[in-house]
């Protein structure tokens, strides 16, 4: 991120205590939301779980200052409640966290919508989606009462079916119905509620996505603005904007940030597409 990135927010999140789930290496998104939240005055803390603890320590010593980072199952209940136990004794509490956890097992991509079997389906919406929840059960109470604080999630364009995505689409559009009932639960704590629907980046979990490499070449072609699937940094930007105070009045939305790909109309047929 340049410094003219830091400048557009200057200290928005000065004294902030940003939990941020999902790095695990610095190319993804949010490596780029932990950097752009440090930038711009939070103190963060990293999780991660299992094989990918150590991708996750490696990336957190290249952000500065290098952030803790705690193992977190999002789908075990008991683990989401002692991460936050483990925030209240050390911080005092919490600001601000960033969902941005997803996984769906191969069998539920790549063109297998109609022979998709529950079981792999369950899997993606529970990691995917219904772990927003479970976060936001053990980590809201943490908040203050006065002020709240502000939940984030990333999402991808669930209002369209894509080609190729399969139960990830329907898990995504769950991830945003999700978002909408905890801003009318957690309204009234004070607590924000908000999602990102970023164009397609560059990333590990991007890789697994059968024709990826086909859908960021038309995102390039139609996005009125252009977009640059290497550059996570107008993500992360938004997502500082709605950690902060300045969306103090925002909460179960979700924002596009795409390039103004999502305004346009139906892009080029990617069903035949090879990746």
């Amino acid at each position: 991120m340049t410094d003219a990135h830091t400048a557009a927010y200057p200290q928005l999140l000065a004294g902030k205590r940003v939990l941020v789930t999902g790095v695990l290496t610095p190319k993804s998104i949010a490596f780029a939301i932990a950097e752009a939240a440090q930038r711009a005055g939070a103190r963060v803390v990293l999780t991660s779980f299992g094989r990918a603890m150590s991708l996750t320590e490696r990336s957190a010593r290249r952000l500065n200052p290098a952030p803790e980072v705690l193992e977190l199952d999002v789908t075990s209940v008991e683990q989401t409640e002692a991460l936050a136990h483990h925030l209240e004794q050390t911080w005092g509490g919490l600001d601000a966290a960033v969902h941005a956890v997803g996984f769906a097992p191969d069998d539920a991509l790549g063109g297998h919508f109609m022979d998709t079997p529950w079981e792999s389906v369950a899997t993606a919406v529970q990691v995917s989606a219904f772990s927003l929840k479970t976060m936001a059960a053990a980590l809201t109470p943490l908040m203050p009462e006065r002020t709240g604080g502000s939940l984030v999630t990333l999402t991808f364009d669930a209002a369209q079916a894509w080609p190729l995505y399969d139960w990830m689409g329907p898990t995504k559009a769950a991830l945003e119905s999700i978002v909408r009932y905890l801003a009318r639960d957690l309204g009234p704590r004070h607590v924000r509620v908000n999602a990102v629907a970023a164009g397609p980046l560059e990333t590990i979990a991007a890789k697994s996505i059968p024709g990826f490499s086909a859908l960021k070449a038309s995102w390039t072609r139609q996005a009125p603005l252009g977009w640059d699937p290497a550059d996570a940094a107008p993500v992360a930007d938004a997502v500082v904007f709605l950690l902060s105070d300045l969306a103090r009045a925002i909460s179960g939305e979700v924002l596009h940030v795409d390039g103004g790909f999502f305004s346009q109309g139906a892009p080029p047929s990617l069903g035949a597409a090879e990746d």
